[in-house]
Formats: structure tokens, C-alpha cells, sequence
């Protein structure tokens, strides 16, 4: 995810974590309520809208929250 998605995991830490300035992030771990993103040192934790169930779930959800950003 990190690799692949490194402007993703910004994005969610600017916009789902309020770090409005922040310009690199990566994703340390994704539990059922929450990610964990480090952004630039600082430990952020950015919850979901409800519990994931699984992995397929937590991949819907993680998309969706991409998708729902404003353009």
C-alpha cells in the first residue's frame, strides 16, 4: 500500500485526519476500526465509518474513503 499508494495514504491523512499540510504518510497498520498512519513522525489514527468485518471489507472501505474525496 505504501508503495504503491503513497499519494492515497496522504490523502487520507489530510483529509480523513485533518493534516492538512501533510506531505508524506504511511500506513503502519489497519485494525478493524481504524487505520494507523505515520505522517511525518507523528502517529495519526483515522477511524472508519463502521467495524470492518475482513479484509475484503476493509479494501471496499479504504477505496471508498479514496473516492469520496473531494476533486
Amino acid at each position: 500500500m505504501n508503495e504503491d499508494h503513497a499519494e492515497a495514504v496522504v490523502a487520507y491523512a489530510r483529509h480523513y485526519g485533518g493534516m492538512t499540510g501533510a506531505r508524506a504518510a504511511r500506513l503502519l497498520r489497519v485494525d478493524a476500526l481504524a487505520m494507523e498512519l505515520d505522517v511525518e513522525g507523528q502517529t495519526l489514527r483515522v477511524a472508519f465509518d463502521h467495524a470492518l468485518t475482513d479484509s475484503e471489507d476493509a479494501h471496499r472501505t479504504l477505496v471508498a474513503m479514496l473516492r469520496a474525496l473531494p476533486s
